[in-house]
């Protein structure tokens, strides 16, 4: 009589004998695969919200985070970047799609260029796609000059990297009707104006993620072929859905397409892994305290807990590698000022103390 496969498994494929017992977060990245950081790495990360909370991890254990653009002048570097644009690599700040990836790297390197690039607010002019910027231009000139910084810096980062850390957060997004542009915020929220003839809600499909991404990282590849990518799934859940879903449930929807197409693009692209911190954090085995008191916050715990598992399944140095004390949060916003700060009507502030674009559209 021939056994059945699954006397064979290891312990960690069982859930009585890895997660209702013996639990360990380090077991579940550690599937197969190179390690996941290296010492000589110099990583450029982009994604979401969630994002950011990787970076501090990953400059306290001695990698190179690759920064081609947003450091401020001296004189104004005690004052914070709105929505965390200065966090990232280029200053891009938060991008929650795959196809706001893919069409930032295709304007980079001049494959294509937005109808609507550019939304005038008084003697300001605003980009579209980061409309956040503390200090926007003040007139056509000089807008097109910062864009052309902007791409180059994206360029920059590209080029000298030897990783990408990639998190999804949403499928949800507002784009223009002229040329699918995507936009990070519905427009009308961080700046312009809402107009349905000119602006529709997507939802994006597995396929339409799997795409995107894929092809984001084949650009990429093209001018350097080298890069290795490290793909995970936001924790965070959504701060609200365009669908006419409970948010809830458009949460766990969401969710679910993003880490299938996490799958998908491992399964089409070599180089590519992914890191399951989505698993780490939202499981049925995780504790209370890896979410805040709005059960939507990341805490600290549940970062730290992430990036051990991380570190456990790198080449780093050891006595580096993992930290006794977290670092601090790359954006953190107390939830009573967050809330007192979005119900203020007033743009500025509220764009300027949101932790993340997203807020934004809970007023």
């Amino acid at each position: 009589m021939t056994e059945h496969p699954y006397r064979s498994q290891p312990p960690r494929a069982f859930w009585s004998r890895s997660v209702a017992e013996n639990f360990s977060p380090a077991d579940v990245a550690g599937a197969a695969g190179e390690p996941y950081l290296r010492e000589d790495d110099r990583v450029i990360s982009a994604g979401s919200c969630f994002a950011s909370n990787m970076i501090p991890w990953l400059e306290d254990a001695g990698l190179t985070y690759v920064r081609t653009e947003g450091v401020a002048h001296p004189a104004l570097d005690h004052l914070p970047e709105n929505l965390g644009y200065r966090t990232f690599s280029a200053a891009y700040g938060n991008i929650y799609t795959a196809r706001h990836f893919r069409q930032l790297l295709e304007r980079a390197y001049g494959l294509y260029t937005p109808a609507e690039d550019r939304w005038y607010d008084g003697d300001h002019v605003v980009d579209p796609f980061r409309p956040g910027l503390r200090y926007p231009a003040r007139s056509d000139a000089e807008f097109d000059l910062l864009t052309r910084q902007h791409l180059a810096a994206v360029r920059a980062a590209v080029a000298s990297a030897s990783l990408l850390v990639f998190t999804l957060g949403l499928t949800e997004a507002w784009e223009s009707t002229v040329d699918g542009a995507v936009y990070p915020t519905c427009p009308g929220t961080a700046g312009g104006v809402f107009d349905p003839e000119k602006h529709r809600f997507v939802n994006y499909s597995v396929g339409d993620i799997r795409d995107d991404m894929v092809s984001a990282i084949r650009l990429i590849r093209r001018h350097n072929p080298q890069l290795r990518v490290i793909l995970s799934v936001s924790p965070v859940p959504l701060v609200a859905t365009a669908t006419e879903d409970h948010v809830l449930v458009a949460t766990t929807y969401s969710k679910s397409v993003l880490r299938v197409a996490a799958s998908e693009i491992v399964a089409a692209e070599p180089n590519v892994r992914y890191f399951p911190a989505y698993e780490i954090i939202t499981g049925p085995q995780a504790p209370d305290d890896f979410y805040q008191r709005d059960r939507r916050e990341v805490t600290d715990a549940a970062v730290t807990v992430a990036m051990h598992a991380l570190f456990d399944n790198s080449a780093l140095n050891p006595e580096v590698a993992r930290p006794t004390d977290s670092p601090p949060m790359a954006v953190r916003t107390p939830a009573a000022s967050s809330a007192a700060t979005l119900a203020a009507n007033e743009l500025s502030r509220r764009v300027s103390e949101a932790e993340c674009d997203e807020l934004l559209a809970d007023a």
